[in-house]
């Protein structure tokens, strides 16, 4: 090859014979083969590739299949070289040769080089696109996920909060009810109680707090004044302490009556052992029910993160979800009713969970934003073929088709200035698309938004 197979290619205009023939020295013909393939989607863009005559064509993967996205069919056209400005430039598709002809591979180093000899300000201008524009999405990008991050992070700290708080209320009374315990416990020793008025008194413990249904409060008040003046009418002091344990565990006049008639002149203390018991008992229910509840917070957001497992496993999509919704909890308790129909029998799939998980999260705080924070979205999980289908629909206001069909282009937002930076739909059609050969649509008309995800039961590899 010679400057004279490059002199009339439009891309040269202006670039002496010499010019060309520097450029062919550093640079390698290749032959185009029908069927072979060139370069590959993906790969570093260590080559910049010249179309002098024939064609190719340009392919990526879409899912399972290999999609031809365009032809190089004009001498001129050309692909890749982006590594010569960009370090993590990549090829954006494989190009396949489709009929015979030449192509200049040329280096990219070659390539800047004589693009920073020939047009030295052409080059600085080429870095300074590809350099912005990459940090400009870059720092957009980690916007986003700070942004994310500190949504969950202050919805966790709100849904760990409440449990937390209510295990600390909870041990500082129990500290206070066993002090309690043992000193009645002490107080029936001092009164000379019998083993055998012990063992009664427990027996008629027993009988309390067995019911397992909440009790009217307003009975229970009366209740507990009942019990109150009982005790009032027979001397018994602390009332105040006494009094609600023993409604709340069911004692009824008659009960007390019983256990004055066991315990004779220890009454007071017996009771009290008694009521100390009983709160005992439901304290420890309440910090037993708080902690559990902090264990299922903190398995969901291991389940969310996916911190303890590879980065493909087989899931179940719907775990996935339901772990999402627990860290969002806090924006759906404002009036948003979740509908859930997920069908039966749903197959597992190999995903990148934690991926997924941060599709779930862009979605449902999508339909979230989209209804004000009150409304009803319904997600719906089902199998169709070899596919999961999994619709996000939420009663929004909808938006536009021109909106949706841009819904999404990166960087476009439809939510107000500050509350949006147009990456979370990217991000996930990305994750989607690119990562699990999926496809993501919208649907929408006022009152009805229905974004639908569309997930292979493997991805491609």
């Amino acid at each position: 090859m010679d400057a004279g197979d490059l002199r009339d290619l439009p891309l040269f205009a202006g670039v002496s014979d010499a010019q060309l023939e520097e450029l062919i020295a550093g640079s390698t013909e290749v032959p185009i083969v029908p069927g072979a393939d060139m370069f590959h989607e993906g790969e570093p863009a260590d080559f910049w590739w010249v179309l002098v005559d024939g064609a190719i064509t340009l392919h990526r993967k879409i899912g399972r299949e290999d999609t031809v996205m365009g032809k190089m069919d004009v001498p001129g056209r050309w692909a890749g070289g982006f590594r010569a400005w960009d370090e993590h430039g990549l090829y954006l598709a494989s190009g396949r040769g489709l009929a015979a002809g030449r192509l200049l591979r040329v280096p990219t180093d070659v390539l800047r080089d004589r693009i920073d000899d020939w047009f030295p300000l052409g080059g600085h201008l080429i870095k300074g696109v590809y350099g912005t524009a990459r940090a400009i999405e870059s720092t957009a990008r980690q916007r986003e996920s700070l942004i994310t991050l500190g949504t969950l992070a202050a919805g966790l700290a709100h849904e760990i909060n409440n449990p937390a708080a209510a295990a600390s209320r909870s041990v500082s009374a129990l500290d206070t009810a066993c002090v309690t315990l043992l000193s009645a416990l002490r107080g029936l020793a001092e009164g000379d109680a019998t083993a055998a008025q012990f063992s009664a008194l427990d027996e008629l413990r027993l009988e309390l707090g067995t019911s397992t249904a909440a009790p009217d409060p307003v009975d229970l008040a009366d209740h507990e004044n009942t019990i109150s003046d009982w005790l009032d009418d027979h001397g018994v002091e602390r009332s105040w302490f006494i009094a609600p344990p023993l409604a709340a565990g069911g004692a009824t006049p008659e009960w007390c009556e019983r256990a004055a008639d066991v315990l004779g002149d220890g009454l007071g203390a017996g009771l009290e052992w008694v009521a100390s018991t009983l709160s005992a008992t439901t304290l420890l229910g309440e910090v037993k029910e708080s902690t559990r509840r902090i264990t299922e917070l903190v398995a969901a957001v291991r389940s969310y993160s996916q911190m303890d497992r590879g980065s493909i496993q087989t899931i179940d999509v719907t775990e996935g979800i339901e772990s999402t919704l627990v860290m969002l909890g806090h924006k759906l308790r404002g009036g948003v009713e979740v509908v859930r129909a997920y069908g039966t029998g749903l197959p597992r799939i190999d995903a990148f969970a934690g991926e997924l998980n941060q599709v779930w999260t862009n979605l449902i705080d999508n339909a979230v934003d989209a209804m004000d924070g009150a409304g009803t979205l319904r997600i719906g999980v089902r199998a169709e073929g070899d596919r999961i289908v999994v619709e996000f629909t939420d009663s929004g206001a909808g938006m536009p088709a021109e909106v949706a069909a841009r819904a999404f282009e990166p960087f476009y937002t439809t939510k107000d200035v500050g509350k949006g930076t147009g990456l979370g739909l990217d991000i996930a059609q990305r994750i989607v698309a690119e990562h699990h050969g999926g496809t993501i649509a919208i649907t929408s008309h006022p009152g009805e938004t229905t974004v639908q995800v569309r997930l292979p039961h493997q991805p491609p590899r």
